[in-house]
């Protein structure tokens, strides 16, 4: 990015506003899909256990889902940094204070209304991630070997990735799809396991509602697939836009780039250090914790490789 062509630097911007903008679309779309398998899904639950269609049960089950929801969204945040084992930072530390020092620089230079709270995770793995409902309600929290290993740049370039996932509003993202998935895969795991100790008999009314039944373990099946399949698409183009934003915050590319590769080499160790993060909280970190065969089609982050590749073309 040449800062001395005013042409380019126009044209990146536009670029960057779109990109932004199509993400934000697609967000939005994942949540309106996300809504809609919730609500068929609760609606199949509803006529199943009643033997037909009841609006009673349909509204509970709503409002149930609402309260769950928000309550995750007011509240989860501070959920993730307890399960975590994050704490806050101690200003008498060396390492702390270049930290802070560090976030309160590029919160300023990213124009958020409000530093996040800062907070450290005792781990030699190398991680970070940023959490909170928006700007005003945001934490950052990066493990004590990020903090031992990255020099000054390498930091800056981790931190100014989570900073964009702030004022991207990545965060509010995370928290709501997050929550939502999880309730998706707890109704449906629910409903299977009724489905299967009862035999399908939980209504005197079985020949009426068999379709219904047949029609609820398919969606209780594939509903969770489905929507982490879209969930993992979305996240990757936040995670690859969030270093875009990152290095447009730093100006230095090699900073960020640099600080994956030592995360990369790390990985590759076979002893190298674990976080003890579940996959529900994976999503949100800097580099995704937990591996699984089945990271090619649920990945929340693209392949670190790539990442470093694309960093340096720029």
């Amino acid at each position: 990015m040449d800062e001395q062509n005013p042409a380019m630097e126009s044209n990146f911007r536009t670029s960057f506003q779109a990109e932004i903008a199509s993400n934000q679309r697609k967000s939005w779309a994942l949540i309106a899909v996300v809504l809609v398998v919730l609500s068929a899904l609760i609606y199949i639950i509803a006529a199943v256990y009643t033997g037909g269609t009841s609006v009673a049960f349909l509204i509970f089950g709503l409002l149930f889902s609402g309260i769950y929801i928000g309550t995750t969204y007011f509240y989860g945040d501070q959920i993730v940094l307890s399960t975590t084992g994050a704490k806050p930072i101690n200003a008498r530390d060396p390492k702390h204070l270049l930290l802070k020092n560090t976030v309160e620089n590029l919160a300023f230079a990213a124009r958020l209304p409000k530093t996040p709270d800062i907070y450290v995770i005792e781990s030699d793995a190398l991680n970070a991630f940023a959490t909170g409902r928006d700007p005003q309600h945001a934490s950052i929290a990066v493990t004590s070997g990020l903090l031992n290993t990255m020099d000054r740049n390498e930091l800056e370039g981790v931190i100014a990735h989570e900073m964009s996932h702030i004022s991207n509003y990545d965060i509010r993202f995370s928290l709501l799809v997050a929550c939502m998935v999880g309730l998706i895969a707890i109704l449906s795991h629910m409903f299977l396991r009724s489905m299967m100790f009862s035999g399908g008999n939980s209504s005197d009314r079985k020949g009426n509602i068999l379709p219904l039944i047949i029609i609820g373990v398919i969606l209780a099946i594939f509903a969770p697939i489905i929507v982490r399949m879209v969930q993992a698409a979305v996240s990757r183009k936040r995670e690859s836009l969030a270093d875009a934003s990152g290095v447009k915050l730093t100006r230095y590319p090699e900073g960020l780039a640099s600080a994956l590769e030592k995360i990369k080499n790390q990985e590759n160790r076979k002893d190298a250090p674990k976080l003890n993060v579940s996959e529900a909280e994976s999503h949100l970190f800097f580099s995704d914790p937990v591996k699984s065969p089945l990271d090619g089609l649920f990945a929340t982050h693209p392949p670190l490789e790539e990442r470093i590749k694309t960093l340096r073309a720029m």
